[in-house]
């Protein structure tokens, strides 16, 4: 039996969104337990003891921005997605402010969520200090924006940083070039996704210099970041 990636908490008072989200996170390799109310989300959180967890705003009881304040109070220091038809920055500070990790407004894409899930998974578990990510050699500080490999400082646009980031955050994953576009620019270019291959190839200038290659392209379908490409 294949190991869950994780173990999730799905808080969401809509039940045909909790079978959505709760199904497609199990298919990505996530052991899910859901809630559908504050009260619910909190006893589930202690019982389940999440590595994450997926939180509506917008409870039958109380707001998730309680459910969070009442899991700071006891102890529980579980990152947080929060997850909300909502998109007032008032909204999304606070939020942050309370504790949480990431916001994700209504209508989201699944991939986007399992995104951003994954980001701050690997932001929250890993190693390092928050907002750092590696891969092998090379290491990319979130905060700084500053990227080294082998220890020597690489110099990134930002656009080059963005697209190196979502490459390390599903390290070992192919992803294809819709993903990267939705994601690094935040919209389809309908037809110019050539876009990709050159700021692939612009990355590849500056960081894939030096053995072991670590960026490749799976052709016809996409590119991965991964230590070898057999």
């Amino acid at each position: 039996m294949t190991t869950p990636e994780a173990r999730l908490l799905v808080v969401e008072d809509d039940p045909n969104i909790v079978e959505l989200l709760s199904a497609s996170l199990r298919y990505a390799g996530f052991d899910v337990a859901t809630a559908m109310s504050g009260a619910d989300a909190i006893t589930t959180a202690g019982e389940h003891r999440p590595d994450l967890v997926v939180l509506d705003v917008m409870l039958p009881d109380y707001d998730g921005f309680e459910v969070i304040r009442r899991m700071r109070a006891d102890g529980r220091r579980v990152p947080v997605v929060f997850l909300t038809a909502r998109d007032n920055t008032d909204d999304k500070i606070r939020g942050l402010t309370l504790g949480g990790d990431d916001y994700v407004t209504k209508p989201f894409s699944l991939e986007e969520l399992t995104a951003r899930i994954r980001a701050v998974l690997r932001r929250t578990q890993g190693a390092g200090p928050t907002g750092r990510l590696s891969f092998g050699d090379l290491e990319l500080d979130e905060e700084t924006h500053e990227v080294y490999r082998a220890g020597q400082r690489v110099s990134l646009s930002p656009t080059e940083f963005k697209l190196l980031r979502y490459l390390m955050i599903n390290s070992g994953r192919v992803l294809s070039k819709r993903q990267i576009l939705e994601h690094v620019w935040n919209y389809d270019f309908r037809g110019e996704d050539n876009i990709v291959e050159s700021y692939m190839s612009y990355l590849r200038r500056k960081v894939d210099t030096s053995e072991p290659r670590i960026l490749h392209t799976i052709r016809g379908v996409g590119y991965v970041l991964r230590v070898s490409d057999v």
